[in-house]
């Protein structure tokens, strides 16, 4: 009996579909395929900063497809791979790291799964041939002599030569510094070996063309002295730090890169307007060195204000919002001081002296009762430092020092109470210094406790010959955080040590001026840095608020 037409059909029919759906299934297959490999695209360097620099430098690379993380992924100059503590940053499109001190010139490369990316030049700028100069030839600074050729911590130095240009601008003066490198620690991560002359210390006395004073830098060792301008630097010429009657150590180094914003919202207002914010910076310390803005949303303004940077929001419109952000990368090492106190005197003529024993709105060293406690405090004593110990041990062992405190603001206020948080006890061992003829200081900024950050304060005081001497009233009393490592001899450790778990925005209280005499100012008192003025309205700006952000911390990396 043979099959009808209609039959044969249907016994075909089957396989017919079997073998479609397998090479529709064998074609989606290589589709999804080749997608999934087109999406994994070849890494992309866009440009280097710096292309041409100096090794131990920070090199900024910035491109596509590095990957969200590092993991697998590294980057390689003239051959070598940089060690995984070298990594700052690793994010898609930007990468940062130390260049290694035993590198070369040579391509830069980003190698991410198993791919490599184009490449670039870095060429290190200490081997590019440059013309030899002459005695009398050159355009860059150049160092004839230094008087005296030794001397202590604070003290008034002369720089003779030429070449140092008229004004000071951005250039400044270098003295060596050094810190405790762990054994074996790699070139790249070792301390960069300089510290500028700080301008709070009154660091800077003198600038022309042929002579600078300066004084000689809180944690400055002997070791070469340069100047550096933007015309180049000077070579290096010996100096001596002398007399000093004591050691300070800086240790454990740890890098931060942090962020902080201010979001301002505009409610009311009208054409012309505008509206100045203060943002503090990171301060430059013998214990918090080369702080490095990262990233910003915008230029600001005037840099580097007095400590700030100064920003200016022109011609605000109704119902809008604008946010100002800066991202930061700073270096914080433990510090810790041993002294000779027995060695040590006071010069009362010293512009230090005069500076920072003086009163003012926040310290109140000429108060009647600031007197009575700090001569009941120190007796009859006359050293400099255990007038500073009597303080300090007064305040943790006679006071209620805790995170919150009694919720005011004024030193007179709290004092009747005896009860205060880190930023009145640091203002209260400030202003029973100086009424004791100790000059001091409070510094204010952040702590860092697992990667959080809570707004903090301690405070410093003088040893001439010596420098800042560190101490922390709250952690020193047992009031840290929760989970916050506290050493168990915080009491004594905390009087002339610090941790390196913390990161200051000032040192004294920076004193701005307003931009418009017509303006309105708000003043905030329990903020990261202690100044006088945050915001300055000017105009039509009618009705508007401001949310200043927690610093937050984006990366710790401990050496």
């Amino acid at each position: 009996m043979s099959l009808q037409p209609e039959e044969t059909y249907l016994l075909h029919k089957q396989p017919f579909k079997r073998i479609f759906s397998v090479l529709i299934f064998s074609l989606v297959a290589l589709f999804l395929a080749a997608l999934s490999s087109c999406e994994k695209k070849l890494p992309v360097i866009n440009s280097l900063d710096p292309s041409i620099g100096m090794l131990g430098e920070l090199l900024t690379i910035r491109g596509e497809y590095f990957g969200g993380e590092q993991g697998e992924s590294y980057v390689s100059i003239a051959g070598i791979a940089p060690t995984a503590s070298s990594y700052v940053q690793w994010e898609d499109d930007i990468i940062m790291l130390r260049l290694p001190e035993f590198g070369d010139s040579g391509l830069v490369r980003v190698h991410v799964g198993g791919k490599k990316s184009n490449a670039l030049l870095f060429s290190n700028r200490a081997t590019i041939p440059a013309l030899v100069e002459g005695e009398d030839f050159g355009i860059g600074p150049r160092i004839s002599s230094i008087e005296p050729a030794s001397a202590q911590v604070g003290s008034l130095v002369s720089i003779i030569g030429s070449g140092f240009g008229n004004f000071r601008e951005q250039s400044g003066v270098f003295f060596s510094w050094d810190a405790e490198s762990a054994p074996g620690t790699p070139a790249e991560n070792r301390s960069p070996g300089s510290i500028e002359v700080f301008e709070g210390d009154l660091g800077y006395d003198l600038w022309t063309d042929r002579e600078i004073r300066v004084r000689v830098p809180d944690g400055a060792v002997s070791g070469n002295l340069e100047i550096r301008t933007l015309r180049g630097a000077s070579r290096p010429v010996f100096f001596e730090v002398s007399g000093k009657p004591g050691t300070k150590t800086f240790k454990n180094k740890r890098s931060y890169t942090f962020s902080y914003s201010v979001q301002v919202q505009v409610r009311e207002a009208a054409v012309p307007n505008t509206l100045y914010l203060w943002i503090p910076r990171p301060v430059l310390s013998a214990s918090q060195r080369n702080p490095e803005l990262l990233s910003r949303g915008m230029e600001s303004f005037v840099e580097n204000y007095r400590g700030t940077n100064l920003f200016r929001l022109v011609d605000l419109g109704a119902n809008s919002t604008v946010t100002v952000d800066q991202t930061w990368l700073v270096e914080v090492y433990t510090q810790e001081t041993n002294l000779r106190y027995q060695q040590i005197s006071q010069d009362t003529s010293s512009p230090i002296y005069a500076t920072y024993t003086r009163a003012d709105d926040l310290i109140p060293a000429d108060d009647q009762r600031i007197r009575a406690l700090a001569d009941r405090i120190c007796g009859r004593e006359r050293n400099p430092y255990l007038k500073a110990r009597r303080i300090y041990e007064w305040l943790v062992k006679e006071t209620d020092i805790s995170l919150s405190g009694n919720g005011t603001d004024g030193v007179l206020d709290t004092l009747e109470h005896l009860r205060f948080d880190s930023r009145t006890a640091s203002l209260l061992f400030c202003s029973l210094a100086r009424s004791a003829g100790l000059p001091a200081v409070p510094v204010s900024g952040v702590l860092v406790n697992q990667g959080e950050t809570l707004r903090h304060c301690w405070a410093e005081f003088w040893i001439d010959g010596f420098g800042w001497v560190p101490l922390d009233p709250l952690l020193g009393a047992g009031a840290a955080p929760a989970g916050f490592t506290l050493r168990e001899d915080a009491e004594s450790w905390y009087f002339g040590n610090l941790d390196n778990q913390r990161i200051a925005f000032s040192r004294g209280q920076n004193l701005l001026s307003q931009m418009d005499p017509r303006g309105r100012t708000v003043t905030r008192n329990r903020e990261y840095a202690l100044q006088n003025l945050w915001e300055e309205a000017v105009g039509g700006l009618k009705s508007y608020s401001s949310l200043w952000g927690d610093v937050t911390i984006t990366g710790i990396y401990a050496r």
